[in-house]
């Protein structure tokens, strides 16, 4: 008996993205629950928004391009970690955005804020049936 296909191409490993307001297609954004009284945006689930206690939310695609608010240049981390590495905070049209900012080197020389940045997806690891996980961090537009 042939398994049933989903999609063109079964044979294609899945790609599975490492947080559920990470969106794979048809191109990668992010999602937010945003608050219906008061629009206050979150990417994790809430039973009541944080800032007017309002119980019902939608959902709003994040902006993919943004604008470096603060930084860090990790130095030293626990072993198995890469370093050096940079989370920042990324203001993506009026959302807080937490990230790793990639494809770019980690010198306070290079990183300032302000630095305009997209959203990119990169695969970080297999499991043994070939779905892949894809992360997201921002890397600097046109640098």
């Amino acid at each position: 008996m042939t398994p049933p296909t989903h999609g063109a191409d079964s044979s294609a490993p899945e790609n599975v993205p490492l947080v559920d307001y990470l969106v794979l297609e048809p191109t990668p954004h992010l999602v937010a629950n945003r608050c219906r009284n008061c629009g206050a945006r979150f990417f994790d689930r809430r039973n009541a928004c944080a800032k007017c206690f309002a119980t019902e939310f939608d959902s709003a695609d994040i902006a993919t391009e943004g604008t470096v608010r603060t930084f860090s240049i990790v130095m030293v981390a626990a072993p198995g970690i890469d370093v050096p590495f940079v989370p920042a905070v990324v203001d993506c049209d009026g959302t807080s955005v937490r990230a790793n900012l990639v494809n770019i080197e980690p010198t306070s020389d290079r990183i300032k804020p302000g630095l305009k940045v997209r959203l990119t997806t990169f695969p970080i690891g297999a499991d043994t049936s070939g779905a892949v996980g894809v992360g997201f961090g921002f890397e600097p537009i046109g640098a």
